[in-house]
């Protein structure tokens, strides 16, 4: 009899995770590896952020903390989420997790029983379907396709939506396209779910600051606000002020549901790191001028990974609203023969290729539930992604048929 649960049957380890750690023990051993898996600024957590961890510190602010958030980081979320989304929560409304992902993990724990279904639009985060199904949940997977820039249409998600239906998981800018909803394609999916009541709405807006080319980020609450009640407003500080190691997320949402959020955190891993959550509270509330900067850089390396995978053959790339990803399709690779005599069969064949043939890391799309594309992460330096580009350009003229 094995000492690991069932359960563990049912999901797979990360891949994206998996990915980078490939590229990073390949680097190791003395191979020349780009790394374009992990979805991870490359820029460092801001000097005031860092300081006000410091003080924190030098303060004695390193004791155990309330298990879902100090009351001053929920006074800042609080008023993170009126300055920026238009949203009014209260204390009892906002939990603070460790990482956005332990928010999602808590409250899929805190609300889905044995067969209840969560819609998840795909391309989606890797980790969405598994942490359903740790659940006892059932993952209901809407392919959403690339003539719609891997967007859910509200026809789509109407024909999903059955009696068993708990959640919808939306995730706007997204990993792994980049693409995010206009307010007018928002209202299209909030006016369907507005006609089922039994359905709540997970929107997980990591990538939140992260838009260009003036675009309007909005979330579901605030575009259509009979969805208040049934809505859980996911968000972190991960992303946006490159502080990922630093494992702070939080959402607001309904009371009933944040309480059953912080007795299962109670059991687990109680409070987030009281340094993190200092260091998040000032981020928060401290000067937001370096986002449109750094977004700036982003857009810049955005534009020359489109234009560069472009010019490879076999490979089509979309110019995305936000995030730091692009979602190119390999659709014109497959088929073709590597200089090894290999044929590229799926896209998993072609991330390992250009692994293989020149240093460069990828995600498979598979690993998001559509294929043939690929992810590439542009969160690294120019000089990087210029490199890697170019070296995927050269895989392609590489490869025969």
């Amino acid at each position: 009899m094995s000492i690991v649960a069932d359960r563990l049957g049912r999901i797979k380890p990360s891949p994206t995770i998996a990915v980078s750690n490939k590229a990073k023990e390949l680097k190791a051993a003395g191979h020349d590896i780009i790394g374009l898996g992990a979805g991870e600024p490359d820029f460092d957590t801001p000097e005031f952020v860092k300081e006000a961890a410091y003080e924190a510190i030098r303060n004695g602010q390193t004791k155990y903390t309330a298990v879902d958030g100090t009351p001053g980081l929920k006074d800042a979320i609080i008023a993170k989420f009126k300055r920026d989304n238009n949203l009014e929560y209260s204390r009892d409304q906002i939990t603070v997790g460790t990482g956005g992902k332990q928010v999602l993990y808590n409250a899929l724990m805190a609300s889905v029983n044995n067969g209840d279904e969560v819609i998840i639009p795909a391309p989606y985060w890797v980790s969405y379907p598994d942490m359903v199904l740790l659940a006892e949940g059932t993952p209901v997977i809407i392919d959403c396709q690339e003539e719609n820039n891997f967007k859910l249409t509200p026809e789509q998600l109407e024909a999903a939506i059955t009696p068993k239906t708990k959640w919808l998981i939306f995730n706007s800018p997204s990993n792994p396209t980049g693409g995010a909803y206009s307010r007018l394609e928002l209202k299209a999916i909030t006016d369907v779910l507005v006609k089922h009541p039994h359905v709540y709405i997970m929107s997980d807006d990591m990538y939140e600051h992260l838009v260009y080319d003036n675009f309007e980020f909005c979330t579901p609450a605030q575009v259509e606000p009979k969805l208040y009640e049934r809505t859980l407003t996911c968000n972190g500080v991960s992303k946006s002020y490159a502080m990922t190691g630093w494992r702070i997320g939080y959402a607001g949402g309904p009371i009933e549901l944040i309480k059953a959020i912080a007795k299962i955190q109670s059991q687990s891993t109680s409070n987030p790191s009281s340094i993190s959550q200092a260091a998040a509270l000032a981020a928060l509330e401290g000067d937001q001028s370096f986002l449109e900067q750094r977004n700036e850089v982003f857009k810049s390396r955005r534009d020359l990974v489109v234009d560069l995978i472009n010019q490879a053959k076999g490979l089509e790339c979309l110019k995305p609203e936000g995030a730091f990803y692009v979602y190119p399709s390999c659709s014109g690779v497959i088929g073709k023969t590597t200089p090894d005599g290999n044929i590229i069969e799926s896209d998993g064949d072609f991330v390992t290729y250009l692994l293989e043939s020149e240093g460069v890391a990828c995600v498979q799309g598979k690993a998001f539930g559509l294929s043939p594309y690929f992810r590439i992460s542009y969160a690294t330096s120019t000089e990087n992604l210029e490199d890697a580009c170019r070296r995927i350009i050269r895989a392609c003229d590489a490869l025969k048929g």
